[in-house]
């Protein structure tokens, strides 16, 4: 099945190729030049992944990202001219699954949209049954809805944020270092950046954890990495 993947970007001319190279792959691929035609697409058009660019008129693409969030998991990737770690992990903290700094390599930024489109097309499958969810200590992930409780609540996960959660409750009490856990959760290692880790376990964190008390789902092993806590 071919995946639809909408471009946002200004540079017209990094968009065009960007969807040459795109639909060399065999996508299906929709561009948008500011943020308010971008939003627009994104809601009407549907697409199974978004590459969105930063710096837009109309609407930055933190302010797209953040109004896609309210209704949709969809994945996004943000694509940057700026190489200051802030805007990395204000991408990343407002629920970006990855990004790729300008200029990149169209190597580089195939392997990123690769990998986020295969995990997406897992999450997809009814491969799985009724029976597949783990509980611990009053955290249900389900992995047939993709969706995880707590307390009977439903708790409001990016696509990466719930891959992460069931890789690291499928071994509890095992570390995983942040290269593992980039390898095995986002799909790819050489072009990966270990902070894309960090981020996302602390917004995962936020959202799993009790608040104001000591942490007993996702534990750090200093030095090492991550693992979930029995």
């Amino acid at each position: 099945m071919k995946n639809k993947i909408l471009v946002v970007d200004d540079e017209r001319a990094i968009a065009d190729i960007i969807k040459f190279n795109l639909e060399k792959e065999g996508h299906v691929v929709n561009t948008a030049f500011d943020g308010e035609e971008g939003l627009l697409k994104t809601f009407s058009w549907e697409p199974d992944l978004v590459l969105l660019d930063i710096m837009m008129p109309k609407k930055d693409g933190f302010q797209v990202l953040k109004e896609i969030r309210t209704k949709k998991q969809t994945p996004v990737i943000m694509l940057t001219a700026k190489e200051e770690e802030v805007d990395k992990v204000l991408g990343l903290e407002l629920g970006a699954d990855d990004y790729v700094v300008k200029p990149f390599s169209m190597r580089e930024l195939m392997a990123r949209v690769k990998a986020n489109l295969r995990r997406m097309d897992f999450s997809n499958s009814s491969n799985l049954s009724n029976g597949d969810l783990i509980e611990i200590n009053g955290l249900e992930i389900d992995l047939v809805k993709y969706e995880v409780r707590k307390n009977g609540k439903v708790l409001e996960l990016t696509l990466r944020e719930f891959e992460l959660l069931k890789f690291l409750a499928s071994s509890t009490e095992q570390v995983f270092s942040r290269e593992q856990l980039l390898e095995e959760v986002w799909g790819y290692e050489y072009y990966g950046d270990i902070r894309t880790v960090d981020v996302t376990v602390r917004r995962l964190r936020e959202k799993i954890e009790d608040p104001n008390g000591e942490f007993k789902y996702i534990l750090t092993k200093r030095g090492v990495g991550y693992y979930f806590g029995r």
